[in-house]
């Protein structure tokens, strides 16, 4: 089955909206602000950010204020109920540079090359998502020059998932910060 297909079961939303409640609360906000953790990322105004399961939008919003009117910001997701709630506050927001997508991350159907800056934050390690499958299609929308940041959480039980990026072939760690792990494309 495909994981759009699956993102359009009416169960497995039911099943993930609790957690969509907790990645968008106030308290995680407080005790995490998803603007310190992007400055992590290095988003520079004008980019085209693209980012990889983007649930109910709790990076979404900062991040296209951050790459501004001139940048865009493609929030995908597999989930259609989380996609309605980032729908909901983009408008709120009145963001005219953000394209909300329903895609799987493995085939994003995006033009080669046409990415400054792939997100993967709070996305690794995760079934639908394995590095040999999801790697080479990042990689292929990525420019040249193109960057990923990947916030892993919790960080010490995933401390496998850097070493794994790097041993593709496919990217370089430029550094790490809090949790944030920022490679380049080669």
């Amino acid at each position: 089955m495909k994981t759009e297909s699956l993102g359009n079961s009416k169960i497995l939303n039911l099943i993930f909206k609790p957690s969509g409640k907790l990645m968008g609360s106030r308290t995680r906000q407080w005790l995490m602000p998803a603007e310190k953790t992007l400055q992590l990322a290095n988003i520079q105004p004008a980019q085209t950010i693209l980012e990889v399961g983007c649930g109910t939008g709790f990076f979404t919003i900062p991040a296209a204020q951050m790459v501004g009117d001139q940048g865009c910001l493609i929030a995908m997701d597999a989930s259609s109920g989380f996609l309605a709630e980032v729908t909901t506050k983009v408008k709120k927001a009145q963001l005219n540079n953000v394209r909300i997508m329903q895609r799987d991350a493995l085939n994003t159907g995006l033009e080669d090359a046409s990415i400054d800056k792939a997100l993967l934050f709070g996305v690794l390690p995760f079934p639908l998502l394995p590095l040999d499958k999801l790697l080479p299609e990042m990689h292929r929308v990525l420019k040249p020059e193109g960057t990923m940041a990947v916030w892993l959480f919790p960080p010490l039980v995933h401390s496998w998932v850097p070493n794994s990026i790097e041993k593709s072939g496919l990217f370089e760690k430029l550094n790490e910060q809090s949790s944030v792990y920022n490679f380049i494309r080669i």
